[in-house]
């Protein structure tokens, strides 16, 4: 793996800060976790979801994060295909499984917005339990799959992986037969599992602001956009940076690993950081953990 791999005096530096970022990561999102389990009325499905996604962002930065400390301490990039096939394997997995709570999670505000009277009888508690163990099962399987179609192409080309992690994108740049196939199964997989949800997120706030705007009260009208605008804000900050790593052809390795830094690692961190500042209950919940309420 080429990032990071040079001799530089930068090397401690460097493992420093993403050292800290993946305990601020694996704090953060536990506290989210936490504090949901802990306070009752946060029993409600859209912060079980929240909840979910934290999980995933705990396992994105664990899949990737301690292989590259581990590389920049020792100094050995080499990784074998054993351990890049299964670092691949779980992260299509959590892409995966982000991809669909997301939609999930705006489908949640749609029916507490647009159909607040049937909102517990279509999110019941059973109904959530079965969504998010359909959520995982599917993901899972998915990547079985795909990673199994992946394991027909063969190197030829070259053994140097110019990115810090082992993706698609950057494998298919060290093959020479069976690439074709991949990209076809890769497309589809975007295809069903990032544009599908995406453009359903995208119709799921469209229908909830129409019905928003028709709203008469403005404290209202605003009191509905606020419990909206954490979830806008991070699926526009993970969407962004990953639309634009995988979709613009590679001009730059380094913007390469730029983009993938920020969408494996910093988004991770700051998902958490943007829920509790934006949603009250939360906070509160937070604060109430912080002073110690739940401990005493």
């Amino acid at each position: 793996m080429l990032p990071f791999s040079g001799k530089t005096r930068n090397k401690p530096l460097i493992s420093t800060i993403f050292f800290f970022i993946y305990l601020a990561g694996i704090l953060i999102n536990s506290s989210i976790i936490t504090v949901i389990c802990l306070e009752v009325q946060l029993h409600e499905p859209m912060y079980l979801f929240i909840c979910n996604l934290s999980i995933v962002d705990i396992f994105y930065t664990s899949v990737t994060i301690p292989k590259l400390l581990h590389m920049l301490l020792s100094g050995n990039h080499f990784v074998s295909f054993s351990q890049c096939y299964t670092q691949l394997y779980f992260f299509v997995t959590l892409i995966n499984t982000e991809d669909i709570l997301f939609f999930i999670m705006a489908y949640d505000r749609y029916v507490a917005i647009c159909l607040p009277l049937h909102y517990h009888r279509i999110l019941s508690r059973k109904n959530c339990i079965l969504i998010i163990i359909g959520i995982w099962t599917i993901s899972f399987l998915n990547s079985l799959l795909y990673v199994t179609s992946v394991l027909d192409m063969s190197s030829c080309h070259s053994n140097l992986i110019h990115q810090f992690f082992c993706d698609i994108k950057s494998l298919t740049k060290t093959t020479c037969t069976g690439t074709e196939i991949v990209l076809i199964i890769t497309g589809v997989e975007i295809l069903l599992f990032v544009f599908l949800p995406l453009m359903c997120t995208i119709i799921s706030y469209f229908t909830i602001f129409f019905v928003i705007l028709k709203i008469k009260s403005r404290e209202n009208r605003s009191k509905a956009f606020s419990t909206c605008s954490s979830h806008i804000t991070v699926i526009s900050i993970y969407y962004g940076t990953s639309l634009i790593d995988y979709m613009i052809p590679s001009y730059s390795d380094v913007l390469d690993v730029a983009f993938a830094v920020v969408y494996t690692t910093i988004t991770p961190v700051i998902n958490p950081i943007i829920y509790s500042l934006q949603n009250a209950n939360i906070k509160t919940a937070l604060l109430g953990v912080i002073k110690g309420r739940h401990f005493l």
